[in-house]
């Protein structure tokens, strides 16, 4: 699409503003000099001249003001980007023959309990449902049909959408601007970031939005331009929220909140900036009742091209994997460990065979920086190598057991599943002694080898005090405590050895590594004084 600059001839400086009330003042003194020469030469009275004259030079003046405190508007962006925004409008032949288990929750296409079911339940209105999609008449079996937004980035026929508009679709249809409609086909998608690519063939011509190289800040204007409720062609306006907003979604959130107000059928559509480039998709809302509150959030520019091109190329997505289980550095667990600076992002578990578990990362590790660049935390570390392709090399600077060293090793492919463990059942409890209490923390203990399903290390909580500091820090029965202070424990009597010593070096809590399921953690303990 051929761009048109905006026309701002009609506009002035302050400077050219301060200028033309200065002419017109001139204009007015000359009126008044003009006018007694008027009533000598023509006859009529010096006060009747000035008046004339000066209703012309107050004319002037108003005229410039008007001028300059005119709003701009945005008509001449709308007129120059609206065309490359397209309705999605997709069709699932029949929801039932794919997946009957779906058909627990009548009312949504997900699954109940599924990452998305519970995303969508939370940011997608009361109805746990994307933008525009809803059940058929059926209660959810038969046809579903679905609407949201997207638009063009290429002249032969390529937009970009969300993941969840598309998804499972078996007939994918756009429309233009113009009322022209239009068959297209998924190209890819990503499920972690929500982004899908389209394309339409039989044209090279069509009008399409360039994504934006700069990173918008906040209080910048925002254009929201979609397909709420199936109106198509609506254009909202506001400014940018926030930045850098984790909405729960996955380790790679880095949305860009917009007030513009944002509705169900708009999920795709662009948000564009003041020079008519995409700065984010809009992907969710946030939305006690369904209707836009003035919180919607955006996939950043920047995330857009890294998929986009991915999906083009090959269709889907590969992203770097160093292989471990990483949580944020909380300033309790920075004290504990010595650090100034509650930064970086700390290893709960490498996985096995993993590429940080043969470089030598282990559990308790504080990866500070990739290749140079400070990590701020676990979200910024899991972006950053998920952005590098497997196969590179990438140095990362650890802070390991107090000391900092630099660990090269070369990324692997993120895997399309993680494996889990179920948690530790009550049932399974049934065979463990009642336990051994550890003093003011709050616990009972028992050695993991003698509860069934536990493993053979360290020790599991049989109870935890609801008054206590663990309850607080999120113990529960069934958690299996590996390490207290860097030491494995076997039992409760490892477990008071280490708080002891603990206190004895007067650290003011203690950090544990605790299993719970398939998954690891570090917590960190307050110790009482005495």
């Amino acid at each position: 699409m051929t761009e048109r600059p905006i026309d701002l001839s009609s506009l002035q400086s302050p400077g050219a503003a301060r200028r033309s009330l200065f002419s017109a003042r001139k204009f007015a003194l000359m009126a008044s000099v003009v006018a007694g020469l008027g009533a000598a030469v023509y006859g009529f009275s010096p006060q009747q001249g000035p008046d004339v004259f000066a209703s012309a030079a107050h004319a002037q003046v108003n005229t410039e003001v008007r001028k300059v405190e005119r709003p701009i508007g945005f008509a001449d962006i709308v007129e120059r980007v609206k065309p490359s925004v397209i309705s999605v409008k997709i069709n699932i032949a029949d929801k039932s023959s794919k997946d009957d288990s779906a058909n627990k929750d009548e009312d949504s296409p997900f699954p109940p309990g599924s990452p998305m079911e519970r995303f969508f339940r939370r940011f997608g209105g009361p109805d746990g449902l994307p933008p525009g999609l809803r059940g058929g008449p059926r209660g959810g079996r038969g046809p579903v049909t679905g609407q949201g937004s997207g638009f063009f980035i290429s002249p032969d026929g390529y937009a970009v959408t969300n993941n969840h508009v598309v998804d499972g679709a078996d007939k994918v249809e756009v429309t233009m601007d113009d009322g022209k409609t239009y068959t297209a086909k998924v190209i890819g998608t990503d499920q972690r970031t929500d982004l899908a690519l389209i394309k339409v063939e039989g044209r090279t011509d069509f009008p399409f939005a360039k994504l934006s190289d700069s990173k918008p800040r906040i209080g910048d204007w925002v254009l929201a331009v979609g397909n709420p409720f199936g109106l198509g062609g609506t254009v909202t306006a506001g400014i940018v929220s926030a930045s850098g907003r984790d909405i729960g979604n996955g380790p790679y959130d880095d949305f860009i909140q917009i007030d513009a107000p944002v509705n169900k059928g708009n999920s795709g559509g662009p948000a564009f900036d003041t020079n008519g480039e995409v700065m984010g998709v809009n992907t969710a809302i946030y939305s006690p009742s369904g209707g836009s509150v003035g919180i919607a959030f955006s996939i950043p520019a920047s995330t857009v091209k890294n998929v986009i091109a991915q999906l083009k190329d090959k269709g889907s997505v590969s992203r770097g994997w160093i292989g471990v289980q990483i949580q944020p550095v909380t300033s309790d667990i920075a004290d504990s460990l010595g650090m100034k600076k509650a930064e970086g992002a700390l290893v709960a578990e490498p996985q096995a065979n993993g590429p940080a578990a043969k470089a030598g990362i282990q559990s308790g590790d504080v990866i500070t920086a990739v290749n140079g660049e400070p990590v701020k935390d676990a979200r910024e570390l899991a972006r950053t190598i998920g952005s590098l392709a497997p196969g590179a090399a990438v140095k990362l600077n650890v802070l390991q057991k107090g000391q900092d060293k630099v660990v090269n090793l070369t990324l692997g492919q993120l895997p399309n599943t993680i494996e889990t463990k179920a948690d530790i059942g009550k049932e399974d409890k049934g065979s463990a002694t009642k336990g051994t209490d550890v003093p003011k923390l709050g616990l009972t203990v028992a050695p993991a080898n003698t509860v069934a399903g536990a493993g053979r290390e360290g020790v599991v909580v049989t109870e935890v005090d609801p008054k206590s500091a663990a309850a607080e820090r999120g113990f529960k029965e069934g958690d299996v405590i590996l390490e207290v202070a860097g030491k494995s424990v076997t039992s409760a009597g490892d477990v008071r050895q280490a708080l002891d010593a603990a206190r004895t070096e007067s650290k003011n809590s203690v950090l544990m590594r605790v299993k719970s399921g398939g998954s690891s953690r570090f917590v960190a303990v307050p110790l009482a004084k005495g």
